[in-house]
Parts: C-alpha cells; sequence; structure tokens
C-alpha cells in the first residue's frame, strides 16, 4: 500500500505501550497508546519532560521498537520488521530534524544533506541534483560549499530541514527543532516547516514544549505520564 493512501490513516497507531528494564526495575514510558495522523496532517507532541513524547515520536520512525501494539504506517505495521527492514524502511519514508541539527562537522551542507541519498541507486549526478534542489528549497544554495561553523544555528536547522527533505519522504518528525535557536529564528524554521506541510504535502509530526510552535500545527496531542490525555 502507498504511503499516501487516502482511504486509510497514514500513521495507525493501536494498543500502544513501550517500558524499559533498568537493573532489576520495569519502567513504564507509553501506556496503551491509541493514534490516527492521517497523510498531509502536522501534529505537534506535547507534554512535560518525561511524559514519554520523545519515546513516541521515535517509535513512529522506527528508531525504537514498541515493547506491545501496533504502529502501521502507510499500511506497514513497523513493529513487526526487522533491525536490517527497518533500517531500509526509514531511509525511504522517514525525513529526521533533530533539536540540535545533528550535522557531520567535517562535510560541507552539501554533503551533509546528500549523505543520506548514499544509500541509494541514486547516480552521483543525481545525487547532487537532489541535494541542490533540497537546498534551493531551504533557500541555502549560496552557502552549500560552507562548513556547519561557518553557519548561524538557523542556518545549521535549514540545512538539517533539507537533509531530511532530499529523499522525498512521506513522514518528517521533528524533535524540538527550535529548541536551540532564538524566537525569531525558530519562528523562521517554523514558517518552513508550515510551507512543506501546505505546499508539499509533507506530514509532520513535531515534539515541542513551546505552545507557540505547537499553534503552527494543525492538531496538538497531550501526553501526560506516557498516557495520551488529549488529542485535538
Amino acid at each position: 500500500m502507498s504511503m499516501g493512501a487516502l482511504d486509510l490513516p497514514l500513521i495507525r497507531i493501536r494498543e500502544l505501550s513501550k517500558s524499559y528494564q533498568r537493573g532489576g526495575q520495569h519502567i513504564p514510558v507509553l501506556l496503551d497508546i491509541q493514534l490516527d495522523v492521517r497523510a498531509g496532517d502536522f501534529i505537534a507532541l506535547m507534554g512535560p519532560s518525561g511524559s514519554g513524547k520523545s519515546t513516541l515520536l521515535n517509535l513512529i520512525a522506527g528508531i525504537d521498537q514498541p515493547s506491545s501494539g501496533r504502529i502501521e504506517i502507510g499500511g506497514v505495521d513497523i513493529a513487526s520488521l526487522s533491525e536490517g527492514q527497518l533500517a531500509d524502511w526509514r531511509a525511504r519514508n522517514v525525513g529526521f530534524i533533530f533539536q540540535f541539527y545533528n550535522l557531520l562537522p567535517v562535510l560541507t551542507a552539501f554533503e551533509n544533506v546528500e549523505l543520506p541519498l548514499l544509500l541509494t541507486d541514486l547516480s552521483a549526478r543525481q545525487r547532487r541534483a537532489h541535494a541542490q534542489a533540497a537546498l534551493e528549497m531551504v533557500k541555502l544554495d549560496d552557502r552549500m560549499d560552507h562548513y556547519p561553523n561557518e553557519l548561524s544555528g538557523g542556518q545549521q536547522q535549514r540545512v538539517a530541514i533539507a537533509r531530511a527533505l532530499v529523499s522525498d519522504p512521506t513522514l518528517i518528525v521533528a524533535d524540538e527543532p527550535t529548541g536551540d535557536l532564538d524566537r525569531h529564528t525558530g519562528q523562521e524554521v517554523l514558517s518552513l516547516l508550515d510551507e512543506l506541510n501546505r505546499n508539499l504535502g509533507k506530514t509532520i509530526v513535531m515534539v515541542t514544549h513551546d505552545p507557540k510552535a505547537a499553534e503552527r500545527a494543525h492538531r496538538m496531542v497531550h501526553l501526560d505520564k506516557g498516557v495520551l490525555v488529549d488529542a485535538v
């Protein structure tokens, strides 16, 4: 089934729980989560520190796997995939944006954006065209030969957004994407995410503690102590 199938939610989460073992202690993090996200939606996951919002984001992104329950994305139950299958699924379907950018300092902006494409069958010429297009989209094509330490925080986050976009994923996950930026720069980054959602139809799931950032989303999903307490 296509990631963009219109007859079903893009993301369908049922009876999802996650816990960790720490020493001899059983620590529940998420409890019986039920959530649907439609293609083209932009949702904000909110909640106090320790509420489980980043854990839920990681499960949706296929970075972590649940203790029980189902996560279907585009009709694929990613909880049932092997590590190798999950890595391949992530590379094809998910773009990641992190609070601290996660750019490699020894690579230029262009090389950082190109990096996910090295896992594909694209030729060097095709990779270059895709990376340039992604940098143009975030208005940084004139900085493609600069290294991260030659860029401002806002520019580094825009490079990270270009990297998330370069493989044309349907799903973008963002973990506190404005958390390391000043208010003005953060608003610019949020406006860019809004454009990607409205103009390109990208489905975005964003973790944030900032109500102003959450206002950019179509829906807010609130977690408290691992329980989904509100979804509007």
